[in-house]
């Protein structure tokens, strides 16, 4: 697989610096995957599970930095901010997700470099589970066909059954997510990230302040997709600020279920192949 990456700058805040990432090309509306961010208790710990997975650890301003293909994991608690106030299940988003070539090939090397791994569903030798000590909850699942050792698969939330066509056609018409199904999920796939949907009859709250405070896409025009989101009645948290130093604009947005995401635009992007 032919790689074209380039060194562009990444933003979570108002005030970051640049660093390494590894975007896949948007779709038609404009979005590709970009971040997950982390209220982190332990920024080492958990940046040492990140890096034993296969990621790639970089430094950027306050920022410690994991990046994998289609991801980028910030580790970082803003000073005098609260610890997170739970973990990802009882939140809308319930847990996360990598794909790797052969899960218990992985798992093994994963046990041995002192990451907590535990086993799939029913007996699954096709699935395990990677939970942090501050309670992220990762799903590993298998691709024997991928050339990578590890890249982002999904992001997957949890709402009443009645909201799920709701959601799967809200990321649809906003993000250019094109719908589909896993298994028993309903899904949309923006490049870089399933968002899978599945019901719960359990109370759910929203991610700002839990361990995985927000996600995050990139946008190729910031400007436009606000416009258009407003248009669609979705409230802009966090007006669009430009970041003099390095020519990144940002802005805030929640979707009707309590997802907190962060748009980016950046300059002079360039992208990975699609796998």
């Amino acid at each position: 697989m032919r790689k074209s990456i380039i060194v562009f700058s990444l933003v979570s805040s108002l005030a970051a610096s640049a660093a390494w990432a590894q975007p896949y090309p948007p779709n038609s509306e404009g979005v590709t995957m970009g971040h997950w961010h982390l209220n982190s208790r332990d920024i080492d710990a958990n940046k040492k599970i990140f890096v034993a997975l296969g990621g790639t650890a970089v430094k950027s301003g306050d920022f410690d930095i994991v990046r994998f293909p289609g991801v980028n994991v910030y580790l970082n608690v803003r000073p005098g901010s609260p610890p997170a106030s739970g973990g990802t299940v009882g939140s809308v988003v319930n847990h996360v997700g990598f794909l790797v070539p052969n899960v218990q090939d992985s798992v093994a090397k994963w046990k041995n470099a002192g990451v907590d791994v535990t086993p799939g569903s029913n007996g699954r030798t096709d699935q395990a589970f990677v939970l942090t000590s501050d309670g992220l909850r990762i799903e590993i699942l298998e691709d024997k066909n991928q050339k990578v050792p590890i890249r982002h698969h999904h992001v997957h939330f949890f709402v009443p059954e009645t909201a799920i066509d709701s959601m799967q056609a809200w990321y649809g018409n906003l993000f250019g997510a094109k719908p589909g199904t896993r298994g028993n999920f309903k899904t949309g796939y923006v490049p870089g990230a399933e968002l899978a949907y599945s019901k719960t009859t359990e109370a759910t709250v929203g991610t700002k302040g839990r361990v995985l405070d927000h996600i995050g896409f990139d946008v190729n025009d910031l400007d436009a997709f606000l416009k258009k989101a407003e248009a669609a009645g979705v409230k802009v948290v966090v007006p669009a600020t430009k970041n003099p130093n390095n020519g990144v604009s940002l802005a805030f947005i929640a979707d009707p279920w309590g997802t907190y995401i962060e748009l980016n635009q950046r300059p002079n992007q360039h992208y990975l192949d699609q796998m």
